[in-house]
């Protein structure tokens, strides 16, 4: 009796052993597919390597940091969903960080990217982990480093591709292309800024544009190094277009050729043709391109040149690629000679009214799939004016800015001055004491004629101030150019959020009168807009996000003379609605 009871008894523990091994076995197998059910997508792993690589442009091999050795660095493909791991390692001698411009970076801020915003630097040697999930976002964004200049060379195109079996609203490309615009300059970018810095001056210009990495044939010995774009008779190309210049806005075109605007920013819009896509820094555009049903005896040359408006100097150079048609190849025929070129025509540098215009036409597709959900009301209102100003120059130092004076940027009057500590951290574990204040000014400190006469006084003040947001506040934002050293339009660029662009107009926005005209319907949805030169833009948003965001001019020069400032989102109450403690990996300062 007692050894068939330890019998059945042993019989009974194997059961059990096999019956875990099997929930176990059964475990290994699912798990990886109730993680993928859980963000409803798949995990893609990239590797950036941060090395330097010798690269020859206009007829000078320079040093250049890169992803991979590659310029512009490597593609990120994901779909709607999907998780992405991307292992940045940082073999050179700089600090560097790396911004997925665009992405929505919901509840996962430290993977943002700002350098002393979300994180502290990957130092020498180090390695991190950026690790985030793509929701609610389909179309072209891109990716570039995000401390000092360092973004010069280190960018790269993110396609979000729409889930499995979704389709595009628009007719489905045979060939989707990006197309890049990046700058070129011949001198050490870091030490430009820091002696920029140093004097008080504008930094020097760019020698060139690049098209996908490339300056063309119209820059000094740069023939060979031309972007080329093969296209099939009677074909449609998406193109998606990257401006990932540091210091201007470009138009571009293609000879005799029509684009429609499908998206902007990774939003679709409503479809509109176009010659001529205006398009700043951070910004990203993807249009249609139906190739001629038949093959010309032509080569259409693709042109950017800058839209600038301010003061100062630019770099007024353009860079060209070249529309090829395939020709069915006939072996009896002899090769053709030199097909002629036809070159497009471009605004001129300064054409405000076409920037006006082109912005103006850009709307959401506010459908039952895609719809535009605009704030109808507003729980905070600001008023921010944006432009340049001034410093006072060191005692025993001679400056470059005007009257010996150093330039500066600023929102609101503050100049914001880099922590040394990053801001997320120090919200995070309640340690802002030392780091930064939350009194950043709602409005500006005094009333004068924006685009008007500017003030005697230009001097701006300086301090690491934030905005405080409860979770889920509605936030309308007017930001008003000034004409302080000259009226200049600037691209500000939201971080964690999209926004809506519900109104703009020239002159000084009229609180009274403007608002009347917002359209709350079906406004354009973006990460980045122009603050039209001498004129004003209106943007509303969700603070659904919790974190630390950064907002900032996107030409470089601004954002490192301090035109930039903060919100910090706090948490909501639901368990969703909190911001995760920061991974192990995260740098350290």
């Amino acid at each position: 009796m007692g050894s068939a009871t330890a019998a059945g008894a042993s019989v009974s523990s194997r059961m059990i052993l096999m019956r875990a091994a099997f929930f176990t076995l059964c475990a290994l197998v699912f798990l990886p597919a109730l993680a993928q059910a859980k963000h409803g997508g798949v995990t893609r792993h990239y590797k950036f390597d941060i090395k330097m690589q010798n690269v020859t442009r206009l007829c000078q091999t320079k040093s250049i940091v890169t992803v991979n050795g590659q310029l512009p660095g490597p593609r990120i493909i994901a779909r709607e969903g999907d998780r992405l791991l991307i292992k940045v390692v940082n073999n050179v001698q700089y600090n560097v960080t790396i911004h997925w411009h665009g992405v929505r970076q919901l509840r996962s801020g430290w993977a943002d990217g700002p350098a002393y915003i979300t994180q502290c630097p990957i130092q020498t040697g180090q390695t991190y982990v950026y690790n985030f999930t793509v929701t609610g976002q389909r179309g072209t964004l891109f990716w570039h480093a995000h401390i000092s200049w360092l973004r010069a060379t280190l960018y790269g195109p993110i396609v979000i591709l729409p889930k499995k079996h979704a389709s595009y609203p628009f007719p489905q490309p045979f060939k989707e292309v990006p197309i890049v615009f990046g700058e070129w300059w011949k001198a050490d970018t870091e030490t430009i800024i820091s002696q920029a810095l140093k004097t008080g001056g504008a930094p020097n210009l760019s020698d060139a544009y690049t098209m996908n990495g490339f300056p063309g044939p119209l820059y000094n010995c740069s023939a060979k190094d031309t972007f080329k774009l093969k296209v099939k008779p009677g074909k449609t190309y998406l193109l998606r277009l990257i401006n990932a210049v540091l210091n201007d806005e470009l138009f571009f075109s293609i000879a005799n050729h029509t684009l429609t605007i499908v998206e902007t920013d990774a939003v679709y819009v409503k479809p509109f043709k176009t010659h001529t896509v205006l398009i700043t820094p951070g910004q990203t555009t993807n249009v249609l391109l139906r190739a001629k049903s038949k093959a010309p005896n032509v080569t259409f040359v693709m042109a950017a040149r800058p839209y600038a408006t301010g003061p100062g100097a630019f770099d007024n150079t353009t860079v060209t690629g070249f529309l090829e048609y395939a020709k069915p190849s006939s072996p009896s025929k002899p090769k053709a000679s030199k097909l002629p070129i036809l070159k497009p025509t471009l605004p001129k540098f300064n054409d405000t009214a076409f920037a006006m215009k082109f912005a103006q036409k850009l709307r959401s597709l506010n459908t039952a799939r895609f719809p535009a959900k605009v704030p109808q009301t507003v729980d905070k209102k600001f008023f921010f004016t944006v432009g340049l100003g001034v410093n006072p120059c060191p005692k025993n130092q001679t400056c470059q800015g005007p009257n010996n004076t150093m330039l500066a940027a600023s929102i609101n009057n503050v100049s914001f001055v880099m922590p040394s500590t990053a801001l997320l951290q120090a919200h995070f574990f309640k340690q802002s004491n030392g780091v930064y204040t939350t009194d950043f000014p709602t409005k500006p400190p005094f009333k004068f004629n924006y685009t008007g006469t500017p003030p005697s006084n230009m001097l701006v003040t300086s301090g690491t101030k934030v905005v405080v947001l409860p979770f889920n506040t509605t936030v309308e934002l007017v930001m008003q150019d000034t004409s302080i050293i000259g009226a200049e339009s600037h691209p500000l660029h939201l971080h964690g959020f999209n926004f809506f662009v519900v109104g703009q107009g020239f002159g000084n926005f009229k609180p009274k009168r403007d608002p009347k005209n917002f359209n709350l319907v079906d406004p354009v949805e973006r990460n980045t807009v122009g603050v039209p030169s001498g004129g004003w833009v209106a943007i509303r948003f969700l603070a659904d996000n919790p974190g630390v965001w950064f907002m900032h001019c996107h030409l470089e020069v601004h954002t490192s003379w301090g035109l930039k400032m903060a919100w910090v989102v706090m948490d909501g109450k639901g368990r969703k609605q909190k911001l995760p403690p920061p991974p192990a990996d995260l740098p350290k300062c």
